[in-house]
């Protein structure tokens, strides 16, 4: 077996940009250790690359060529995309690992149609999570993109299909992989609600994630993930491939709907590698 952690966690461009200005500074700091135990259980696991799971937000992908799914080759990647002073987070260059991507790619290509790319630009998606699990940038990142952003998306059931693909993938490689799936759960980014939060969507969500329901998890549609988790909800499918990937029952480490100004459903979980 050469998954040795699984995982999700929120990330949004408030969670390094906006700290300063939190008026719930003990749900902060809550959070924030909540991500440096997740760093510590990552780095106890002993993996030797780190491959993220994120939902990018037009960085590298518009609607003239929207991949479902992409993963990164590149020997090295760059981020933030954004304003460095904005997110809180230097501009640096994170190592990647390309034979080993290319190898998992090719596994995956197996059952699952998949896009690459040798170039990537990190933008807070995957920027915010490695800020605090991998902050001194020494572990080899892995970029993986599921398409969040522009219609149509993935159906759940494929991106199940992709999550049992990347597990397949680091099962036959001899490499200590760690997986970590990222998103928002409800938010509005971007529009007049932002920093709502549908705490009870998100929490029934979370529910059927650490129980593994997999019916329950794929039965959602596009249409009510818009109505109750805002456009941003849709980045479910990180979570449901991270879930995929693990094939076990998750333990909910940190939630909390009291950071509004982060305008996300704040979540750290860790899933059991089955």
């Amino acid at each position: 077996m050469s998954l040795v952690y699984a995982g999700v966690l929120c990330h949004g461009p408030g969670i390094t940009g906006r700290a300063h200005l939190v008026d719930n500074t003990a749900a902060r700091d809550a959070l924030y250790a909540a991500l440096d135990r997740q760093r510590a259980e990552i780095q106890a696991s002993g993996a030797e690359v780190l491959i993220v799971v994120a939902a990018e937000h037009f960085a590298n992908f518009f609607m003239d060529n929207m991949p479902a799914f992409c993963i990164g080759l590149g020997e090295k990647h760059e981020g933030p995309i954004e304003d460095p002073e904005w997110l809180a987070i230097p501009r640096t260059v994170i190592r990647g690992h390309p034979e080993l991507a290319l190898r998992l790619t090719k596994e995956v290509m197996q059952t699952v149609d998949v896009a690459y790319a040798e170039e990537w630009k990190c933008d807070h998606g995957i920027m915010v999570p490695l800020h605090f699990l991998t902050p001194k940038y020494d572990l080899p990142v892995i970029p993986v993109n599921i398409n969040c952003q522009g219609p149509p998306l993935a159906p759940l059931h494929r991106v199940w299909a992709f999550g049992e693909a990347l597990r397949r993938a680091c099962d036959s490689v001899p490499e200590k992989i760690a997986l970590v799936g990222t998103g928002g759960i409800s938010h509005w980014p971007a529009t007049p609600d932002s920093g709502k939060i549908n705490e009870a969507w998100d929490r029934q969500f979370l529910d059927r994630l650490m129980r593994q329901d997999k019916a329950a998890l794929l039965s959602y549609t596009d249409e009510e993930t818009y109505r109750d988790g805002g456009q941003g909800g849709f980045e479910i499918r990180t979570y449901i491939a991270a879930a995929a990937a693990a094939g076990g029952p998750g333990e909910l480490q940190f939630y909390t709907a009291e950071l509004p100004i982060f305008a996300v459903g704040c979540t750290v979980a860790r899933l059991q590698v089955a």
